[in-house]
Formats: C-alpha cells, sequence, structure tokens
C-alpha cells in the first residue's frame, strides 16, 4: 500500500480545498503536499496498528486522514478538514494567567 494507493481520495480533497477551503496558511499545492505526507504516515501508523486496533489517522492543524479497515485488502480512506474561524473565541493562554 502506498500514497498512489489514495490518489483519487486526494485528487477529490485537493478539489474540494480549492474550491472550498479558504486557508490563508496554503496553497493548493502545498495542500497537496501536505497531504501526500498525512497519507504516509496515516498508512505507516495503519500498517503498525496493534492487534485489536482498526484505523490508521494522521492529522495536521488542517487536516485529519483517517485509514480504517475493512473485510476487503484495501482500507477506507476518509480526508477530512478541521475547520475553524478567526472569529472563534481563543482560550486564554497560561502567560496571560500568571
Amino acid at each position: 500500500m502506498t500514497v498512489d494507493t489514495f490518489k483519487h481520495e486526494i485528487a477529490d480533497a485537493v478539489k474540494a480545498y480549492d474550491k472550498f477551503i479558504v486557508c490563508l496558511e496554503k496553497t493548493p499545492e502545498e495542500c497537496e503536499a501536505s497531504l501526500r505526507s498525512l497519507m504516509e504516515k496515516a498508512i505507516k501508523a495503519y500498517e503498525n496498528r496493534g492487534p485489536h486496533l482498526r484505523h490508521g489517522i494522521a492529522l495536521d492543524r488542517q487536516v485529519t486522514i483517517i485509514l480504517s479497515q475493512t473485510e476487503n485488502e484495501r482500507p477506507l480512506c476518509g480526508i477530512y478538514f478541521n475547520l475553524s474561524s478567526p472569529y472563534q473565541k481563543k482560550a486564554a493562554s497560561k502567560a496571560t494567567k500568571a
């Protein structure tokens, strides 16, 4: 299993990112590179999971990738964009509490 095993899912995610996601931190090209890197990590987590675990997960601040065991050889792939808003209230940091 390689990143190219999930090239269709990555292409769909990049297309959705380019069309629907507003992000000041990543261009669509950087998003695709990030997705490929996260997919490699998710594959490693999936292949090295414990005997009773069914998932391999990799994430960063903007994206979560989950590979889930199925009855087939190829796992299901979920790519989720972690949405946030600049208007969301941020928790007070420890520095401001001191």
